[in-house]
């Protein structure tokens, strides 16, 4: 279940951050985050902290309730 969940995550961040057309780089600085981590969490290899989570959603201008409801609309491939 863990899996799913990071998986999860991981796909949403990563369709969102394209939607808005900005790169890793431009996501984690808006996020005060490092690239690196930006790309650990869009692979699904961090087990990323529900404080950086919000700072990556506000970073991507979207509110809690549609990041949400995109994650559990969504399934990655």
């Amino acid at each position: 279940m863990t899996r799913e969940l990071i998986n999860r995550v991981a796909y949403t961040v990563k369709q969102l951050r394209k939607a808005k057309g900005l790169s890793q780089e431009e996501l984690a600085e808006r996020a005060s985050l490092d690239r690196t981590y930006i790309s650990g969490v869009e692979r699904g290899v961090r087990n990323i902290t529900l404080e950086s989570l919000e700072l990556i959603i506000f970073a991507l201008d979207c509110s809690l309730e549609s990041f949400l409801k995109k994650l559990l609309e969504d399934q990655p491939d």
